[in-house]
């Protein structure tokens, strides 16, 4: 007989640990929590640890919001070895010697700061063809990959101990931070492989908070370790609406909030966070003349 799942709604900042897919802690996790509908915001490689924001329920309609974020990671890099797939998992295929100094790899740091062009690895689930990067890679096979604009915000040197060097990066979505580690150690004259990866932070949300499977599992009552479905939301200005102008926002239809007095209306156009009663009906587009149209409504509002 099939296992009936629960209606599960909110956000779980996992800490990923080394080893898992992003599907599979999700699974994990999915299972632990008896959920019906899941989703996450976006892979870590399975080295890779971190947060990883799992979205439930009703939060799946907002995890796009998570994919266009920007990322903060915190990695060591291994100089003066290059891999296959660029990290540890891979094969070494070049080692060289490593004689840098922290004012060179200042240098070298100052000129992958901003926006840059980054050519995706051939270890990735980009797809040509219908068919993933890696699985070419696996064959042998080598494709000709067109570099991409990426920014790096932020890239500053933790630590230096040769032939390891520590870093914390936050940049744009799309950016692989295995490829910027290779590119290092190339600029650096040693290449370079990615020893490890820690994710802290995408877009607002932060690594605190963050819940290990094993503290998943262990928790009496594991749905109180859910964040609320807003938690994803937390960057956008809210409004909170009556009970007519709630009423007619769940039904779809635009509202002319200049004209409520009672509404305090955000000073700026763009997505805002729509509540009734305190509670999240869902996101809409505040526009021109304050009229606010709806764009993702939450099944469960009253």
């Amino acid at each position: 007989m099939k296992k009936v799942r629960d209606l599960v709604d909110g956000v779980l900042l996992l800490d990923k640990p080394v080893g898992l897919s992003s599907n599979d802690a999700l699974i994990k996790a999915k299972r632990i929590l008896n959920a019906k509908k899941a989703g996450h915001t976006g892979t870590l490689d399975p080295f890779a640890t971190g947060l990883l924001p799992l979205c439930f329920g009703e939060a799946t309609k907002f995890s796009q919001d998570l994919l266009e974020a920007d990322k903060t990671y915190e990695t060591l890099v291994h100089l003066g070895i290059k891999t296959n797939t660029g990290d540890t998992e891979g094969e070494a295929i070049e080692t060289r010697p490593v004689d840098v100094t922290i004012g060179q790899i200042e240098a070298v740091l100052e000129r992958f700061r901003g926006p840059i062009l980054q050519v995706p690895p051939m270890y990735s689930a980009l797809k040509r063809d219908g068919k993933a990067y890696y699985e070419y890679a696996r064959e042998g096979i080598t494709l000709e990959r067109e570099a991409r604009p990426v920014t790096i915000h932020r890239l500053e040197l933790l630590g230096y101990d040769a032939p390891f060097l520590k870093l914390s990066v936050t940049c744009s979505k799309g950016t692989y931070i295995r490829v910027l580690g290779e590119d290092i150690g190339e600029a650096l004259g040693c290449g370079a492989h990615l020893n490890a990866l820690r994710r802290t932070g995408v877009g607002a949300l932060t690594a605190d908070g963050m819940i290990t499977l094993d503290d998943l599992s262990q928790h009496a009552a594991p749905l109180s370790l859910l964040a609320p479905v807003d938690a994803l939301l937390s960057t956008f200005p809210s409004v909170e609406l009556n009970d007519d102008l709630a009423k007619r926002f769940l039904h779809g239809q635009r509202l002319a909030l200049g004209k409520e007095p009672s509404v305090a209306v955000p000073a700026e156009q763009g997505r805002v966070r729509v509540y009734h009663g305190g509670r999240l009906l869902g996101t809409g587009v505040l526009g021109e003349y304050s009229i606010l149209a709806p764009e993702r409504l939450i099944s469960t509002a009253p």
